[in-house]
């Protein structure tokens, strides 16, 4: 899955010769805590609501408030903003990012185009919706995990299985980050069935593999703000999806 799939392109950025105080009403007005900062559309850093509260004068400040706008409409945000921030491609895979993400502990990326202009933005919001959508667990709720030899056709072996009962697979993911050296752990999400047939079916599973657990997810009853505008990370107000 590529980052420009899944990116906001509705960017919120600031030239770096605006004000401080500009800075400061466009996070206030479109409820971020950062933005990219561009020259000429092209990003060359990233200012966040903690650069201007470190830049702003202290509360027990000597100055009248005409002096203190002065000095707010002053300094520029080239003058605090972090330069030369973490960018990705528009078509780089949305796995890259997430790595990015992780190894640097930020909750988002500038997506800049073959000629450095910011095209998008991609926050872990993001990632999330690609992990519901490769699980599938709105068209799935029930899922079986398995730890199966690491070998051709094991998967097929289950699947076969799995249909003969008539389970409908959604997805098939794989890890082996907590399996023994030769296996892997399985993760098969199927349509809902009858409650029969599926104790039926993990029956027959567990006569010929090893199924770690058996999960029906009720996800009805988690809450939905489906009207409520979520905060992304860099970009403006986003809808968020039911």
């Amino acid at each position: 899955m590529l980052v420009k799939e899944w990116m906001a392109t509705d960017v919120v950025t600031v030239d770096e010769n605006a004000s401080m105080m500009k800075a400061t009403q466009i996070m206030k007005e479109h409820k971020i805590r950062r933005i990219p900062v561009v020259r000429r559309g092209k990003v060359v850093g990233i200012i966040t609501d903690r650069d201007l509260k470190e830049a702003a004068p202290s509360k027990a400040t000597s100055l009248d408030v005409h002096e203190l706008y002065y000095l707010l409409s002053e300094i520029k945000v080239k003058d605090i903003m972090t330069p030369n921030p973490i960018t990705i491609r528009e078509d780089d895979t949305v796995e890259r990012a997430a790595v990015i993400m992780l190894e640097n502990r930020i909750s988002g990326l500038p997506v800049v185009n073959d000629e450095g202009y910011v095209v998008g933005i991609i926050t872990q919001t993001d990632v999330f919706k690609v992990l519901i959508s490769i699980t599938g667990i709105y068209r799935g709720p029930i899922q079986i995990a398995f730890d199966l030899e690491d070998r051709p056709g094991s998967i097929n072996e289950v699947a076969a299985v799995i249909r003969q009962h008539g389970g409908r697979l959604v997805s098939i993911l794989t890890s082996y980050d907590h399996a023994e050296p030769g296996r892997r752990e399985v993760y098969i999400r199927i349509k809902d069935i009858e409650e029969g047939a599926l104790k039926e079916m993990i029956e027959r599973l567990k006569t010929r593999f090893k199924v770690l657990y058996v999960v029906r997810d009720d996800i009805s009853s988690i809450p939905k703000k489906a009207d409520v505008a979520t905060k992304d990370v860099f970009g403006g107000i986003r809808q968020a999806t039911a």
